[in-house]
């Protein structure tokens, strides 16, 4: 194992020895004979390697050094658009000679990006946060919501989007997280690789980012994330490597943040020794935006293209490569390794086969119902008391409160920001000087809930004024107030309560009226020491278009619900790894500005590998709501565990015993005999559908890596006896079974590339 260099040693200066072009890359680029046909590559038949390779070969110097550095092709700060640029996040400029297409590149975390308005009037499909999409545990629904993505794109002329954020959540007060999936490496993998997957099932190539340990925005771009190279490897890096072999991403965006003092864009034990080395990785490492630090040691660490050039103080991958490579600082192979990888990946996905271009053909209807179905997914019960929930049709008056919900529904800020016609936008934050909307989709639960109740007086109040709502309130059948807390990229939100006085007025509307449902849309956790003063709570992330329709779907039991919390809630903020928060103003956040501070280090040994819920169980602190918890309309029964003699899985039959039809999400938790420090861990899960009465035998794949530890180069499941539980989640066993297992291990090395 090649050691991770403490923060400030020699090596990590160095960037931990740097690049060299492997000898069957050297030689499969430069010795292939010349092939007849001059334009081979656009041969479909051919795979995509070898058309890589012959695309690359035609390509003059010029043109190959076009597709290494490229701008943020929105207007701004004097920038205009290139010419040819449709108006997004990226663009490298077409090939027509060689029957290349342009890279257009849109961010795409939640829907096709349209920011600052670049492509006028230009709508999308939003989706719910992948937080939500965790929440789901549904890796089909997520890949098909990536086909959402991926067909949007295609038809406005996009052939690479910047989709697949795969951090696990260590900090909930993140101002990003609603970009990410999970705190757990087995669920944040498979949902990130199922979007992949989607995405690219539609010719579209997508990243799969911030690569990696990337989960604080204050402080981004001057953060070192600090932390073994074995936690590292059996945390954020196992869910990258979980991802990427399920949706095999054409490129790679490393993060804004240092990883053990090295910048992740020119960390070459993230992009060379564990990417290329270990996992045989094929496609391209693309910087985020402005995140470029250098020249020589950045390509010859891994990375192949400087994103966002004209945010970073050089172009660094333009002139002054042009000079490296003339003076052999930077061999010439490597800038045709850098092509091939990327033509690679758009061969691979049919995006030059299959070019995209703008005024396709796309049914908003259709992908309103997908993002629709995946918040009825995702949307987590958190509380029913006296079975409130579902409500009646037949109520006289229902006070709605707060958070816009007349107009739409919150969704988060930043670069993942989608804006569908009819978006409420106020002032929000600003990126690289590009301003930041808070928008509210148009998808109001007001007359979502006037709908599905047509014969209830449905009353909408703002809740600005306390003492008027709640007199509002003592004269309603029910009160649903929705609380909102807004996240954005480039900072984290300050502290978990829930701002401007909503704990206040959820205390006076709960006294006024005991039938008081909270609904929480607040893209990741808060605390909830009100929790007991309401009956009922749903946890709403940030639902998207559709996401109105959802709620209100779940409120009156058309939909039952079915998600699971994808993150642990906690009682308080001192029981988290690090209580402390970065003060915003010590620190430089977003990139375009000179970072003329010293690094933050920040220590994720102190979890190390026990992320969210494991940490919670190691240090033994109580918390509200744990990892995996949720309620359903229904119930159902489990019978006896079943291992399989391999462990490869586990079955159970199940059984709705309750009165409505549901889903229920099989969860399988890992412990082992007389090993304190083992903490029980998600190994294997798998929602399942059914009626009322149904019974079902469920089967359940066990990833072993989970029951295993990095020792030297390998992954070592040591022998002895371990215990398989299913939870209804971290905390609660349902039931279960003890087996003896032999030692097993596998190298760290990959014998076949992952993508």
């Amino acid at each position: 194992m090649v050691r991770i260099p403490l923060p400030g040693s020699k090596d990590a200066a160095m960037g931990q020895g740097g690049y060299e072009l492997r000898p069957q890359e050297h030689q499969a680029i430069m010795d292939e004979k010349k092939p007849e046909n001059a334009q081979e590559w656009l041969d479909p038949a051919r795979d995509p390697d070898s058309r890589a390779r012959a695309a690359t070969r035609a390509m003059s110097h010029d043109q190959k050094m076009s597709w290494v550095s490229g701008p943020m092709a929105i207007p701004g700060n004097g920038a205009k658009k290139p010419e040819g640029a449709i108006g997004s996040a990226g663009y490298f400029p077409a090939m027509p000679a060689l029957g290349l297409p342009a890279q257009q590149q849109s961010d795409a975390s939640l829907g096709i990006g349209n920011l600052a308005d670049v492509r006028p009037g230009d709508t999308a499909t939003a989706l719910p946060s992948s937080l939500m999409l965790g929440a789901s545990f549904d890796p089909a629904l997520a890949r098909e919501t990536g086909q959402v993505v991926g067909r949007e794109g295609h038809a406005k002329g996009f052939n690479v989007v910047l989709g697949g954020g795969a951090n696990l959540l260590r900090e909930p007060r993140g101002g990003r997280i609603f970009e990410y999936v999970s705190e757990d490496p087995l669920l944040t993998g498979h949902i990130a690789g199922g979007s992949v997957a989607g995405i690219q099932s539609c010719h579209v190539v997508s990243t799969i980012k911030h690569y990696a340990i990337n989960p604080e925005e204050t402080g981004r771009v001057m953060i070192s994330s600090d932390i073994s190279e074995t936690a590292l490897r059996e945390s954020d890096l196992l869910a990258f490597e979980m991802a990427i072999e399920i949706g095999q991403p054409g490129a790679v965006m490393p993060g804004y943040n240092l990883v053990n003092g090295v910048w992740a864009s020119e960390n070459a034990f993230l992009l060379t020794q564990v990417l290329r080395d270990d996992w045989g990785y094929r496609g391209w490492a693309m910087s985020d935006w402005g995140a470029t630090h250098t020249t020589v040691k950045a390509i010859m660490s891994g990375l192949d293209v400087q994103s966002g050039a004209n945010i970073d103080p050089e172009p660094f991958f333009g002139a002054p490569l042009n000079e490296a490579i003339r003076t052999g600082a930077v061999p010439a192979e490597r800038l045709d390794l850098a092509i091939t990888r990327q033509l690679r990946s758009l061969f691979a996905v049919g995006a030059v086969d299959h070019p995209a271009k703008p005024g396709g053909t796309i049914d908003y209807e259709a992908h309103k119902a997908i993002a629709r179905r995946a918040a009825e997914g995702g949307i987590v019960l958190l509380r029913n008391e006296n079975a409130l929930l579902p409500l009646r049709k037949t109520l006289d008056r229902i006070l709605v409160v707060g958070a816009h919900a007349d107009s739409g529904v919150l969704s988060g800020g930043g670069s993942s920001s989608v804006t569908p016609t009819g978006s409420l936008k106020l002032k929000g934050a600003e990126f690289a000087g590009v301003p930041l909307e808070k928008v509210y989709h148009p998808s109001s639960p007001v007359q979502a809930i006037r709908q599905l109740s047509p014969n209830t007086e449905v009353i909408y109040d703002d809740g600005k004024d306390h003492a008027a709502v709640s007199e509002k309130a003592r004269e309603a059948d029910v009160v649903i107030l929705f609380a909102e807390l807004w996240r954005t990229e480039g900072q984290d939100v300050q502290g978990l309560a829930l701002p401007d006085g909503q704990e206040a007025l959820i205390a006076e509307l709960a006294a006024a009226n005991p039938k008081t449902i909270v609904v929480l849309e607040t893209g990741g956790p808060v605390l909830m020491p009100w929790r007991e003063q309401v009956p009922a709570i749903l946890n709403a992330f940030y639902v998207g278009s559709g996401g109105g329709e959802a709620i209100a779907a779940i409120l009156f039991g058309q939909v039952n619900p079915s998600g699971r919390q994808p993150y642990t809630t906690p009682l308080s903020e001192a029981d988290l790894p690090r209580p402390e928060q970065i003060d915003p103003d010590t620190v430089i956040s977003n990139p375009g500005q000179p970072v003329d501070k010293s690094i933050v280090h920040r220590d994720y040994d102190i979890e190390g590998a026990d992320v969210g819920y494991r940490w919670f169980s190691r240090t033994g602190k109580s918390v509200a709501y744990p990892f995996g918890f949720g309620l359903s309309y229904t119930q159902f029964e489990y019978g006896p565990l079943q291992p399989e003699a391999d462990l490869a899985s586990v079955s159970v039959v199940l059984t709705n015993v309750g009165p409505v039809a549901g889903a229920e999400v099989v969860q399988i938790y890992a412990l082992r005999d007389g090993d304190a420090s083992f903490q029980p861990r998600l190994v294997g899960f798998s929602k399942v559908s059914l009626a009322p009465g149904e019974t079902a035998s469920v089967a359940v794949e066990i990833e072993k890596h989970l029951l295993a530890r990095i020792v030297g180069e390998e992954w070592v499941r040591e022998a002895g006896r371990y215990r398989l539980e299913v939870r209804s989640d971290a905390l609660t066993p349902i039931t279960g079974s003890t087996l003896d297992l032999p030692r097993w291990t596998r190298s760290l090395r990959h014998d076949a590339p992952i993508d």
